[in-house]
């Protein structure tokens, strides 16, 4: 078995971002936690990208959590603190990026593929989907508090004590009801549906989607440094805003420029 691949590919404003590992349902090595740390830093750096879609290669995974040889060499408690630290560090570097990022779970998205997915902004399945985070019943290790938090945000506090104490499995149609997805989409119009959704995001200001993040990521970790302030001066003091406003009087279309 390989160690698989996370790969990156752009078509205009969307970076198109894949775990192509489908023999192992997209379970996670070293080499592709790296490969993601690396592709999501320089994703930081672009100033033309305005949406990225995150995506399981083959259509029956998203990911189906880490490969289970990462564990072979730990020995001690401190070995799991330093892996549960690497792997917050991935997630907070998809989490982080300044603009919108979508999840697309098809088949299963478990353990730390359940987290990769929670920490997108959006989240869209097709109805086969199953997430889970069975460690209690596999493995028995545990999650970072931040995967935690997120999993409690995601699907409330009775549904996550189910994954987590029970070692439930939570269907795509429930995660929708939850509030964790945004849309479920049958396989054959998932493609059309993300496209559609990408160019929504795309067509929106750039500089107030990336305030919007910055300001909910703030307030779900109990951090509103200045009230905020620097994030309102961001979009007020923008060109953007002094165009949309333009756009507006004049019953025109805006052109973002993200500045």
């Amino acid at each position: 078995m390989t160690e698989g691949a996370v790969t990156l590919a752009t078509e205009g404003h969307v970076a198109k971002v894949t775990f192509d590992r489908p023999e192992a349902r997209n379970a996670m090595s070293r080499k592709m936690y790296a490969d993601l740390q690396r592709i999501c830093d320089a994703l930081a750096t672009r100033t033309d990208i305005r949406v990225a879609v995150f995506r399981g290669a083959g259509g029956n995974s998203f990911v189906a959590g880490s490969d289970i040889s990462i564990f072979d060499s730990f020995e001690t408690g401190h070995d799991g603190i330093e892996y549960e630290r690497e792997m917050e560090e991935h997630t907070q570097s998809v989490e982080r990026l300044s603009f919108p990022t979508v999840a697309v779970i098809e088949g299963w998205a478990v353990g730390g593929g359940l987290n990769i997915a929670a920490a997108c902004d959006l989240r869209i399945a097709t109805p086969d989907t199953r997430f889970g985070v069975p460690i209690a019943r596999t493995v028995g290790n545990c999650l970072s508090m931040l995967n935690y938090s997120r999993l409690v945000d995601g699907f409330g506090l009775s549904r996550a004590k189910r994954l987590l104490l029970l070692g439930d499995f939570i269907d795509a149609a429930e995660a929708r009801q939850a509030g964790f997805l945004s849309d479920v989409v049958q396989h054959t119009a998932l493609d059309d549906h993300i496209a559609i959704l990408c160019d929504r995001i795309a067509a929106n200001a750039p500089l107030t989607l990336q305030v919007s993040k910055e300001a909910i990521r703030r307030l779900r970790e109990g951090n509103l440094t200045e009230e905020g302030e620097d994030l309102i001066a961001k979009a007020y003091g923008s060109g953007d805003f002094k165009r949309g406003v333009a756009a507006f009087k004049s019953k025109s279309k805006p052109e973002w420029s993200g500045s």
